[in-house]
């Protein structure tokens, strides 16, 4: 597995959550140029993007998301975060981070409940 995502749970609406995404097998030097993403699956629906950081660390959020969600990258750790504040029961998914340009197979994720 490339990317391993972790950090998920059960949380009242309001609360917050950190979402990790590592990429234990990848060497820096493969890691950092990478523009990463994650993307959250609800059920029933498709899975859908919800943030990007290039690799000089500029970031992108759904019109869903801005404003609470905080992605960011430590590359010395092969890590990518999430960091949710305000969380919404319809923020409720399956997340998963993965590589924009060249995809991976996609890992089982990390589900984030978020009880009204």
């Amino acid at each position: 597995v490339q990317l391993q995502a972790s950090g998920g749970g059960l949380v009242q609406a309001g609360g917050s959550l950190r979402l990790t995404c590592k990429a234990p097998r990848m060497i820096f030097s493969v890691f950092a140029p990478k523009h990463m993403a994650w993307y959250r699956q609800a059920p029933g629906q498709q899975r859908e993007w919800v943030a990007t950081i290039t690799d000089n660390k500029a970031a992108t959020y759904v019109d869903s998301v801005r404003g609470r969600f905080t992605i960011s990258r430590d590359n010395s750790q092969k890590k990518v975060f999430l960091q949710m504040n305000s969380l919404r029961p319809e923020d409720t998914a399956v997340y998963y981070c993965n590589d924009v340009s060249s995809p991976y197979p996609w890992g089982q994720g990390t589900q984030v409940t978020v009880s009204s």
